[in-house]
């Protein structure tokens, strides 16, 4: 069995990094020691390097954007990349803080062997301007101290695993302090020489424990892995080393969290219509922000001038520390009924949704109604206005069966004044509203007026006519 492993060289720096304008130099730091963990390459370039102090890194880049290590946020960006992860493997583990696991063996025939796996990898590493190191191994253990030893190792040759694995220094096996101590006062320097040493003769210099570590990292000792699945939502996070002040900021942040949106969507093969926008301040409750469409969607460029419209219209309270996106609600995605040669098509309800999206959402959502159906032979009572968040009007099952009806109705009939010079059909006789005390008896005709006009009338059980509408 083969097992690739992906470690992240400096994660949260690269996190970080992405989601920020500001080209200053940026650093990470550790929670107890107050001491450079991470550092970017400009950092670097004016003398931060890991292990300086906080106060000398600050004269040396007094402008330095500076971020602590967090356990937990840490976690939650590995879970990200496991995410996009899972559309190439599916029997993953998360290895925090900075670890991914995955058994390649059952899919390196779907992408014609390892190496070309590799390069798709390699390819959406730089898509997400992620550094990582890509390492196979016959064993999880072992994927994991080559890829952590900056190995890149990605072959299906398992001599040539083992052999890497073999002059793999001790230093970087994985032993704790003592045990390598140990080993080194033994005159051992490589793992190779580890596994020459008899079993029984490693268990009694060192530990049982160690033995069986070692055995582990062979494969000849079970070492079962914790498989790990998606959550049903998308959730996507972006870190600020410097609180942002401005919309635009967070605009280019959102740009690439809703492309990886698009992209997670369509590989799902589903749509959303519900984004919740949560800004993070400093010692300020969240601000929350949900933005609706009127129909399923998938696309980045909608949401984004979507999420502008909203920005625009609620300007930031107080600087933002982190950004979050998450989407909880999924649709399927229909494909469209009227195709060409081609197989192509103009999506016309596609541009309707976009076009009262962004109404909704410069107006609010209470400002569009559309007009609705209701059961009631009454002409004034066979429709309401209704709010778009209750769905797209539909059409009566019997609406195809209806006589004509005109496309300018009368808030109020008004009497008719002058003779029809013409009678084009009726009657068509309403009757109705018995059940609510507003009873009517008409009797519909469509006739021609002498100025030329084309009405609706009707005469009522007092014979006298009206005009109710007008016919285009």
């Amino acid at each position: 069995m083969i097992w690739l492993y992906l470690h992240f060289r400096h994660l949260l720096l690269d996190h970080i990094a992405r989601s920020r304008q500001d080209p200053a130099p940026l650093a990470v730091l550790s929670q107890g020691t107050r001491q450079v963990l991470q550092a970017c390459p400009r950092a670097r370039q004016l003398g931060v390097l890991p292990g300086t102090a906080l106060k000398t890194a600050l004269n040396l880049a007094p402008e330095l954007a500076m971020i602590h290590a967090d356990d937990t946020r840490q976690a939650g960006i590995l879970e990200q990349q496991a995410h996009w992860l899972y559309r190439y493997m599916d029997r993953i583990t998360l290895y925090p803080p900075d670890g991914l696991l995955a058994e390649a063996s059952s899919v390196q025939r779907l992408y014609g062997g390892l190496e070309p796996l590799q390069r798709q990898l390699q390819h959406a590493l730089e898509e997400r301007q992620l550094n990582a190191t890509i390492t196979t191994g016959t064993t999880p253990l072992a994927a994991r101290l080559l890829a952590r030893a900056g190995i890149h190792c990605c072959t299906g040759e398992h001599s040539h695993m083992h052999s890497q694995l073999e002059a793999l220094t001790l230093p970087h096996a994985g032993f704790d302090d003592r045990t390598l101590q140990r080993l080194t006062r033994l005159g051992l320097t490589t793992l190779g020489q580890v596994f020459r040493l008899p079993a029984t003769e490693l268990a009694r210099r060192l530990t049982p424990e160690t033995l069986a570590y070692v055995q582990r990292v062979q494969g000849q000792r079970p070492d079962p892995q914790a498989v790990w699945r998606p959550p049903h939502y998308f959730l996507q996070r972006a870190d600020f080393g410097l609180p942002v002040e401005k919309t635009q900021g967070l605009l280019f942040a959102l740009q690439r969290m809703l492309s990886e949106l698009e992209s997670d969507l369509q590989w799902r093969q589903q749509d959303t219509d519900s984004l919740l926008l949560v800004l993070h301040h400093y010692r300020r409750e969240p601000t929350r922000l949900r933005v609706r469409t009127t129909g399923p969607e998938h696309r980045a460029d909608a949401f984004i001038n979507l999420l502008r419209i909203r920005l625009e219209q609620h300007p930031l309270q107080a600087p933002v520390e982190t950004l979050e996106l998450k989407v909880t609600r999924f649709l399927e995605r229909r494909t469209a009924s009227h195709t060409d040669l081609l197989g192509e098509t103009s999506d016309q309800g596609e541009a309707w949704h976009t076009l009262v999206s962004r109404l909704q959402a410069r107006l609010g959502e209470s400002a569009l109604r559309h007009l609705a159906p209701a059961a009631d032979h009454r002409p004034e009572r066979a429709w309401s206005a209704r709010s778009l968040t209750a769905g797209l009007p539909r059409h009566p099952g019997g609406a195809s069966r209806l006589p004509l009806r005109p496309l300018w109705l009368l808030p109020h009939p008004t009497p008719l004044e002058t003779t029809p010079e013409e009678w084009f059909s009726g009657p068509e006789r309403i009757s109705g509203g018995w059940w609510d005390g507003a009873r009517v008896l008409r009797d519909y005709y469509i006739a021609r007026l002498p100025s030329g006009q084309l009405a609706w009338i009707y005469r009522d059980s007092q014979q006298s006519w009206f005009v109710h509408g007008w016919f285009g």
